[in-house]
């Protein structure tokens, strides 16, 4: 029986107005509703805390707003969102209510650690709590992580520490106003929608050769014809559908060589 059977069991609310796949995070699960009023909402909540021991907060997810992509959360039950998930043997520290942790990257972060090489200068353009730049740096020889949102960096900051990660270099200002040129072997540029507005920068960054792992969204029916002419004049090196990110939309990444 899946986990929404067993919560229309225990509520008796229609499995129609159940979310299919809420996200964990640490203690924390949060869930887009379309159909449910708030007491089943609320009823809902109870049976997941039930169904899953290890949750103690519940909050429904309505979207991402601004430049920073800060989630609009609003708490069902619990005692507070500030949390530590764990992953591929990484603590990440962080306000599930103010920060996007994105599980659907999961298999994205662990494919990008296959790829990285001992003696390579990483620099995360996006870096966020350290989503990637943490797991890289246990890789790579130098991880140079940037973020602008000062509650992301103050997190990054925690979490190297909690790491115990020492070949990092963490810089809170935005990645278009830092002047570093040609040290990067590997770039990750995580940012979307609108990607291609930073990929300029990302070319800075880059020595001759340097891969460029470019995160953007686009049509389905765009694919892969819109990327590739984003990426123009550099070797595609690979193309991988991350997640659907919206009906008719998908979040992918294209590893790109900069000849």
């Amino acid at each position: 029986m899946s986990l929404k059977d067993k919560v229309s069991e225990i509520t008796k609310i229609e499995k129609e107005k159940i979310p299919s796949s809420p996200q964990i995070i640490g203690h924390v699960l949060l869930a887009k509703f379309t159909a449910s009023t708030k007491n089943e909402k609320t009823k809902i909540a109870k049976a997941w805390m039930q169904l899953l021991p290890k949750i103690t907060t519940v909050g429904e997810i309505k979207g991402v707003e601004g430049e920073l992509r800060q989630p609009k959360v609003t708490k069902l039950l619990g005692n507070g969102f500030k949390t530590m998930h764990k992953e591929h043997g990484i603590s990440y520290l962080l306000d599930a209510s103010k920060i996007m942790f994105s599980k659907g990257n999961h298999f994205e972060r662990q494919r990008l650690l296959n790829q990285v090489k001992s003696g390579e200068t990483v620099v995360d353009m996006f870096a966020g709590v350290g989503y990637f730049s943490l797991g890289i740096a246990k890789h790579a020889k130098h991880v140079i992580a940037i973020e602008k949102n000062p509650l992301s960096f103050k997190y990054i900051v925690e979490n190297v520490i909690l790491n115990k990660i020492k070949n990092i270099t963490l810089i809170n200002n935005d990645c278009r106003s830092i002047e570093l040129e040609g040290i990067a072997d590997r770039i990750l540029l995580g940012y979307f929608p609108h990607t291609e507005q930073f990929l300029q920068y990302a070319k800075k960054f880059a020595k001759k050769g340097a891969v460029i792992h470019y995160h953007n969204i686009y049509k389905k029916d765009e694919l892969w014809n819109k990327a590739e002419e984003q990426l123009s004049g550099m070797k595609i090196l690979n193309k991988v559908i991350i997640k659907s990110y919206a009906p008719g939309i998908v979040h992918v990444c294209v590893d790109a060589k900069i000849m």
